[in-house]
């Protein structure tokens, strides 16, 4: 369909790794059909792959770790002031490693969303992040896996769970093929599971 719009949901991705995923959702973005227009990309680390793909895409980058701000405060401050300049409304994980600051999800309740590698509630909880989730699956000889989108808070893989994509498991699989298929399938699912969040989001004035 193409064109711009000016009633999409500004959307900050947080990333930690190559980006796949927020490609996927800058892709889709790139259509036209987006309910979202992400105005931000923040990773904490700076040589990952986001940081690529944002600025292919042409999208404001930061880089943003603890370790880089004289205390805990200070770095929760600026993240929450930048996210306000961008006029952030959703904030859409994408294989972010870091456990969000508190105050973050308190600021945007309910306006966090995550995409995890399996069907929560199972294969959730710490640590339980890329081949570790894919492995686990496995070795607890489970017949279907998938993708979960669900709201983010305080404790890991724990908020309301919003939507799922399911995805078999064949005899031959092993951790890193099953893991191709998931993502295979997290990259069509995440970007239309944020066109629903947003859309939701959007139609109540949520921000006003």
């Amino acid at each position: 369909m193409g064109g711009e719009r000016n009633d999409r949901v500004p959307v900050a991705i947080f990333g930690s790794g190559r980006g796949s995923t927020a490609r996927a959702l800058l892709e889709h973005q790139r259509s036209g059909e987006a309910e979202y227009h992400c105005v931000l990309v923040i990773s904490d680390r700076s040589d990952a792959g986001i940081l690529a793909v944002a600025q292919e895409y042409k999208i404001p980058a930061l880089v943003m770790s603890p370790r880089d701000f004289s205390d805990r405060d200070t770095y929760v401050r600026a993240m929450l002031n930048y996210l306000a300049e961008r006029a952030v409304i959703v904030i859409a994980l994408a294989g972010y490693l870091r456990k969000v600051p508190s105050e973050i999800v308190a600021a945007y309740a309910n306006r966090i969303v995550n995409i995890h590698p399996a069907l929560l509630p199972k294969f959730g909880g710490k640590g339980m992040y890329g081949i570790n989730v894919h492995r686990a699956v496995l070795d607890a000889g489970e017949h279907c896996s998938g993708a979960t989108i669900h709201r983010v808070t305080e404790e890991y893989d724990a908020g309301e769970i919003l939507e799922q994509v399911r995805v078999p498991i064949f005899a031959t699989d092993t951790p890193y093929s099953l893991m191709e298929r998931v993502q295979t399938a997290e990259r069509w699912f995440y970007p239309r599971a944020l066109d629903r969040v947003c859309w939701q989001i959007g139609s109540k004035k949520f921000w006003l």
